[in-house]
């Protein structure tokens, strides 16, 4: 009678914890028939010529990665990207020498600015905006591009789960 009772309990559990697998947040991430994504070329509102490139690839290679969008021409896509990069700010300084008759910043750090929306094309419907999307990097002397990329890594982050989190 005792292993039976074991059994049974052994069963509840086990349907139980499988049950538990179900649940999920109803309304978040984006809608099932998003398959494909256009990342079009930023518009660039500074002088840096190479920044709005460098952040349409990493945004188009987190869309893959992350999302699981495939890649498409904007005519084919089912949802596009598109975005300005407003400004970017270079030599803040972060962290100073240690001698004193040096006042020269070991580390400096630089902003990135951007506008962007990700927007439904089939149904119109603006998916995620947001204005003001900022994100920074640090980096030694020479260092710019070091710090530019771990700029644009966050600012991926954070368009990626924004995209996710849509309520």
């Amino acid at each position: 009678m005792r292993m039976r009772h074991r059994g049974h309990l052994a069963l509840l559990l086990l349907i139980t914890s499988l049950t538990g697998c179900l649940y999920g947040f109803a309304g978040g991430g984006l809608p099932t028939h998003i398959r494909t994504v256009a990342v079009m070329p930023f518009d660039n509102e500074t002088a840096t010529p190479e920044l709005p490139r460098e952040l349409q690839e990493a945004l188009r290679q987190g869309m893959q990665s992350r999302l699981g969008l495939r890649d498409a021409p904007e005519d084919r896509a089912s949802a596009v990207v598109r975005g300005t990069v407003t400004r970017y700010e270079l030599d803040i300084p972060v962290g100073f020498s240690a001698n004193p008759n040096q006042a020269t910043s070991a580390r400096r750090r630089l902003r990135v600015l951007i506008d962007i929306e990700i927007v439904d094309q089939i149904t119109g419907k603006v998916l995620w905006q947001k204005t003001g999307v900022s994100a920074e990097g640090e980096y030694a002397d020479r260092g710019e591009a070091e710090g530019r990329k771990q700029a644009i890594e966050r600012i991926v982050t954070e368009i990626i789960e924004g995209a996710q989190s849509q309520w």
